[in-house]
């Protein structure tokens, strides 16, 4: 061994390794500081991998933070530090069989308690496939919204969508809601009253720009209807804040609406790291809760997950 190679790779020098080491040992500190008295369930994280023969239809390949295999193992080194238990993967394909990926994957790691899966009711087979995932107690619902080039206010009209809905419902399974739009709202609304008896979850409501609407309220009135308080940070004149301050007020009207019972915690893994590392985004969201005292933020970080999905421990 010449006299500065060292075992930890090319150009990794004493000074160098000593001052990632004190990073990495601030950054367990925080974590710790942060963790709560109890088990965090986070509702919203995508799994993916690029190296697969097929590839990913999402994220793209220009994507340089996000375009590289997100799965539990790297998640579970992430999260668990702050507390996270278990997590729940939403669907970012479109892909009929990265259904079938997706529950292997989340198979073999027990951090991951459910998925949410694509499948696209109205569609000749929707309920075939239904029941195939189905039959997996980690396949928990399915994803509609504003991706993919769908519009759930165009099909909330026709008969065999409505009717797909219905088996769903029946099935004991839940409708997460993509990507929020006033219109989209304005149609689960209407989802609402055509299939009162389908739970729901309303993701990223933080990003809503529009001030809440008559559609809104009307939906916080409806117990079936969860809101998920993810995707909180956003960029404001080139920057990322992270100070509560910022986003208090959005987060005070979401409250405000769905009240303690009804709103969920969820990371957006890894689609978050394009504002802040995990920490930043955990933070922000635990002042908030914590400030409401530790029986509202047990609820949001984990009871009213096992409300809105249903998921069941590992074994």
């Amino acid at each position: 061994m010449r006299r500065h190679d060292s075992p930890l790779g090319p150009g990794v020098r004493r000074r160098e390794f000593l001052s990632a080491a004190a990073g990495a040992f601030v950054a367990a500190e925080t974590a710790a500081s942060q963790a709560l008295p109890f088990p965090i369930i986070d509702t919203h994280i995508h799994l993916f991998d690029p190296t697969r023969p097929q590839g990913v239809p999402w994220p793209p390949k220009n994507d340089k933070v996000l375009y590289q295999p997100a799965l539990p193992e790297r998640y579970r080194k992430i999260a668990q530090p702050f507390g996270v238990a278990g997590a729940i993967e939403i669907e970012c394909s479109p892909w009929l069989e990265d259904n079938q990926w997706v529950l292997g994957v989340a198979a073999r790691d027990k951090i991951m308690v459910g998925t949410i899966g694509d499948l696209e009711p109205g569609k000749p087979g929707f309920r075939a496939q239904l029941e195939r995932f189905h039959k997996n107690p980690l396949f928990l619902g399915i994803r509609y919204g504003n991706l993919w080039g769908r519009n759930l206010a165009a099909e909330i009209g026709k008969p065999a969508f409505v009717e797909d809905l219905r088996a769903l419902a029946a099935a004991g399974l839940v409708l997460d809601t993509a990507n929020q739009t006033p219109e989209l709202i304005a149609a689960t609304l209407r989802v609402t009253d055509a299939v009162p008896e389908l739970r729901i979850v309303i993701d990223h409501l933080p990003q809503l720009a529009a001030p809440a609407d008559a559609n809104l309220r009307e939906l916080g009135k409806r117990p079936q209807v969860y809101a998920k308080v993810s995707e909180v940070l956003r960029r404001v004149n080139g920057g990322v804040p992270l100070e509560l301050a910022e986003y208090k007020p959005k987060l005070d009207e979401i409250f405000g609406i769905f009240g303690e019972d009804r709103v969920l915690f969820g990371s957006d893994w890894p689609n978050s790291d394009n504002w802040a590392p995990f920490g930043a985004v955990f933070g922000i969201v635990r002042e908030y809760f914590v400030a409401k005292g530790m029986a509202v933020a047990e609820k949001y970080f984990r009871t009213n997950s096992t409300k809105a999905y249903r998921w069941r421990e590992r074994k």
